[in-house]
């Protein structure tokens, strides 16, 4: 009997389906109405909870550390090198403040949702990179600096700082200042 471990499932789909769900968030089908966007966030969770032990398993494939193990100077290429392997598009890691770290993705599969925005993906990252902290981790997004549909923006940080970088947003504060002022 083997000892290994079993890989991770997972599908591909078209990045249409992104689109279709982000517009069943805005109209709904049937009488059912429209999806909750924190239902479709939840869903994103659960799947970067589970693409945590995909990335995992990817890194040892390719005589990797484990995730936690993992030089600072190497994750961020590493992480990026995971995301367009799968599919998914670029990312790239900045940090903004020692609190708040923001993840810019380009030609990224569900940035062109238009209103609705990237739902799954802000699940998605809050899943896969508190797996990572072991801890909750709270993920915004915020846009991108450059206006391109390819592109989105999100910021990560603890449940209490992206609390107060919301609600500082809410009071109409740009979120560069707010997570400035953390």
């Amino acid at each position: 009997m083997s000892s290994a471990t079993p890989s991770p499932r997972t599908v591909a789909l078209p990045v249409a389906f992104f689109a279709g769900l982000g517009q069943s968030t805005l109209t709904g089908s049937g009488s059912a109405g429209a999806l909750p966007a924190d239902a479709i966030r939840d869903a994103g969770y659960a799947a970067g909870t589970a693409l945590f032990d995909h990335f995992a398993q990817w890194l040892a494939e390719h005589g990797e550390a484990r995730p936690a193990e993992l030089a600072d100077e190497r994750f961020p290429w590493l992480l990026e090198a995971f995301f367009r392997h799968i599919g998914w598009g670029r990312v790239q890691l900045h940090p903004l403040t020692d609190a708040v770290l923001a993840l810019d993705a380009s030609d990224w599969s569900e940035s062109s949702n238009g209103p609705s925005g990237c739902l799954v993906s802000t699940g998605l990252f809050a899943g896969f990179f508190g797996r990572l902290a072991d801890a909750p981790i709270s993920v915004l997004e915020v846009g991108h600096p450059v206006a391109d549909p390819s592109r989105a923006r999100f910021l990560l940080g603890s449940v209490e700082v992206m609390g107060y970088v919301w609600d500082a947003m809410e009071r109409g504060m740009p979120y560069d200042r707010a997570v400035a002022s953390v």
